[in-house]
């Protein structure tokens, strides 16, 4: 195959629907029995680094249980602060910058406090990763998902209520269900753990309206403290974290520093990206992750590698669930060297040796890209992670502004003509769910696809109607009050006992079903139970919609005019400023050249106080003088700090020396061309800086 040109990344570069959302996923594609185990077949941990043996986790300290467990006899910085206060049952924010260790510090309070730890976290491959680390050290873990059945779930959560598992994993969807709210009166639950915490933000860069569903923990379960846990956030949204989590007095907020040391943060321009991503894999060994803006840019940026002969694989939500484990595992494994991929790969990967991290397209946020670029050298190694920019780039970012933000009369358009192509009537539609080919429907009436997409992600903000397209599950709603369904008229009896006997709430809203569970219950078969609800439907006893793969859309309001349709400011201009915002800092970040990559990057997470990297590439440029420009820009604060912001007349050379850790002749050469560039006047004289007499 040939190599990909640069005609056909300009294609390929441009924002594209197919382009992952790392937290949506398609549930079809997961295994049901992904999770299965019996908790009491979890093998115990191989002893070899248990300091008290016989003695109950809850009788360790924190220190002996992370070296029982672990096998490490000390934490990381700001781990056992974290730990303490979740053991003193305050609610905690802990902002752990990528590899900072985030899992322990929950999981080792968790083995030590009496009751279950509930674990929320939004994706399943990241709830297999932890669960799956977990029984491999012999801790009773276990997650419920919404591939799963009903007969399923229900085993996982009794298996909880006796006892038999210390964690329990959950998306924050399955939160908000009436069957799990039922369920945690019952659950003796000592500590909630929220990850990726900056999900609550409504107008911070990973918004989830899943997210929202968990302030319901704490009307349920107000005594127990909530850890919530994320890699990312700026101040504003920590205070937003702590709102929306109704966090109580005395909560405990630890911040860990956002400074990478180790890895070297570059901006390479150029407008042949393949020839330049090959430059630096070339000159970079080791193992690497390329990310790209969508799926089928990765196949084709993989293949075109696999053509040059360097190993390589991709990845994206699109696959299914063997092929991306397979993938992973032979990336992990280093049976391959370089990781193509969206956004949906990288949460949960503990893969320390990464040397590179490309990115062929930069993400709208700086911290999406800090995150991405800080899966490079979580081994304390010298990394690299590279944004590879085109002339193009900043163009694109507006782009995508746009595009996430269409007019506000393309909404109200694209409301009526769902409307139209869905034969919903003026004043109809409330309460109701309507099959929507949004694939056919953006054909049959010329939309554009990407802003189609995200109008009607604002219309699901506005409260005009609600979209599903990750449940591939049958739904059901009865439609006649109970005591209604026992009329000789109305049949099968057993069916319809079986179905409320199974699941709750289906007088008020849409419950997801399993046929086969009814079939197993009942002693049906899947065809007659179809059969029967298909004939329940017709008759109006209940509203059933069969499974399908085509997504859904649930109507909140009855069809108006939409120019009488108001859209909140929170649901539109807030966040559109807001998302502005974020992607003037990526704009400035990759066009910026005087400043270091990673002081910019602390400056946008507020950490103002910090000295030049040393490693990226403003540092690494070559100043006039012949030296490196972090050398000059490190000497000039130095001179400012210790002297040119003083009264002193003059000021010892060898303090400014020994203040920094270059090598002497090289500070020297930097303090001679401070002193003959600064207006105030500055002279050498001796083994003093003086400033020179007007």
């Amino acid at each position: 195959m040939r190599p990909t040109s640069t005609e056909d990344l300009e294609e390929l570069l441009d924002p594209d629907p197919s382009a992952d959302d790392p937290i949506i996923e398609h549930h079809e594609l997961w295994p049901e029995d992904l999770f299965d185990e019996d908790p009491l077949s979890i093998s115990p941990v191989t002893p070899g680094h248990d300091p008290r043996p016989g003695v109950a986790d809850s009788d360790l300290s924190p220190e002996e249980v992370l070296e029982r467990y672990w096998g490490y006899s000390a934490f990381r910085p700001l781990q056992r602060e974290i730990v303490q206060a979740a053991l003193d049952g305050r609610d905690t924010l802990g902002l752990m910058p990528t590899g900072g260790g985030k899992s322990i510090t929950f999981q080792v309070p968790g083995l030590i406090l009496p009751g279950l730890t509930l674990v929320i976290t939004p994706l399943i491959s990241l709830m297999k990763d932890q669960v799956d680390h977990l029984r491999a050290r012999g801790i009773r873990a276990t997650a419920i998902h919404s591939g799963m059945s009903q007969e399923k779930v229900q085993t996982a959560l009794d298996n909880c209520l006796f006892g038999k598992y210390k964690f329990l994993y959950v998306s924050p969807e399955r939160v908000g269900s009436e069957r799990f709210q039922a369920w945690l009166h019952a659950l003796t639950v000592s500590l909630i753990v929220i990850d990726e915490c900056h999900c609550v933000c409504q107008w911070g860069y990973d918004f989830r309206p899943s997210y929202l569903e968990l302030p319901k923990l704490r009307d349920q379960l107000p005594e127990v403290p909530i850890l919530a846990l994320t890699a990312t956030a700026t101040s504003e949204v920590v205070e937003d974290i702590k709102r929306v989590l109704h966090f109580r007095p005395g909560y405990a907020f630890y911040q860990k520093s956002f400074l990478r040391p180790n890895i070297s943060y570059s901006i390479r321009r150029s407008d042949d990206k393949p020839a330049m991503m090959r430059f630096i894999l070339s000159r970079v060994e080791g193992a690497a992750i390329i990310y790209c803006r969508n799926r089928q840019l990765c196949q084709t940026v993989s293949e075109a590698l696999l053509a040059e002969g360097i190993s390589a694989t991709y990845y994206h939500a699109g696959l299914t669930y063997t092929e991306r484990e397979m993938r992973q595992g032979r990336w992990m494994r280093g049976e391959v060297r370089v990781m193509v991929a969206t956004n949906a790969f990288g949460m949960g990967i503990d893969k320390p040796d990464v040397r590179l991290v490309i990115h062929l397209t930069m993400p709208s946020s700086l911290e999406e890209y800090y995150q991405e670029a800080g899966r490079a050298g979580r081994d304390g190694e010298h990394s690299y992670a590279v944004a590879i920019v085109g002339s193009q780039d900043s163009r694109m970012l507006h782009r995508r502004l746009q595009d996430t933000f269409p007019e506000k009369e393309y909404i109200r358009e694209v409301y009526d003509q769902i409307c139209n192509f869905l034969a919903i009537g003026e004043g109809e539609g409330l309460d109701r769910t309507y099959d929507f080919d949004i694939e056919l429907f953006i054909r049959r009436f010329h939309m554009r696809p990407v802003q189609t997409r995200h109008a009607i992600e604002i219309m699901q903000l506005a409260k005009w109607l609600e979209y599903h397209d990750d449940d591939s599950r049958s739904m059901l709603r009865f439609l006649i009050p109970s005591k209604e369904l026992y009329q000789p008229h109305i049949g099968p009896d057993r069916l319809i006992r079986t179905i409320l006997r199974s699941y709750t709430g289906l007088f008020s809203d849409y419950v997801s079903i399993s046929e086969h569970d009814l079939s197993t219950l009942s002693g049906y078969s899947e065809d007659e139970v179809y059969t029967f609800l298909v004939a329940l439907s017709r008759q109006g006893v209940l509203h059933y919609i069969p499974k399908k793969d085509i997504p859904r859309l649930h109507f909140l309001i009855r069809r108006e005019d939409s120019q009488y349709l108001r859209i909140p400011y929170a649901a539109y201009q807030e966040r559109r400023d807001k998302m502005s915002d974020r992607i003037g800092a990526v704009r400035t970040y990759i066009e910026e050249e005087e400043t270091c990559r990673s002081r910019m990057l602390l400056a946008y997470f507020g950490e103002t106080e910090s000295s030049p990297c040393g490693a990226c590439d403003v540092c690494l440029r070559k100043h006039p003088s012949g030296l490196h420009q972090y050398i000059i820009d490190a000497v000039g604060e130095e001179l400012e700090r210790s002297f040119l912001d003083t009264s002193a007349e003059s000021y010892p050379v060898e303090k400014i020396i020994a203040a920094l850790p270059y090598h002497p002749l090289d500070t020297m050469a930097a303090i001679r061309y401070w002193a003959g560039e600064l207006s105030e006047g500055l002279e050498i004289d001796g083994s003093h800086l003086r400033r020179q007499m007007p």
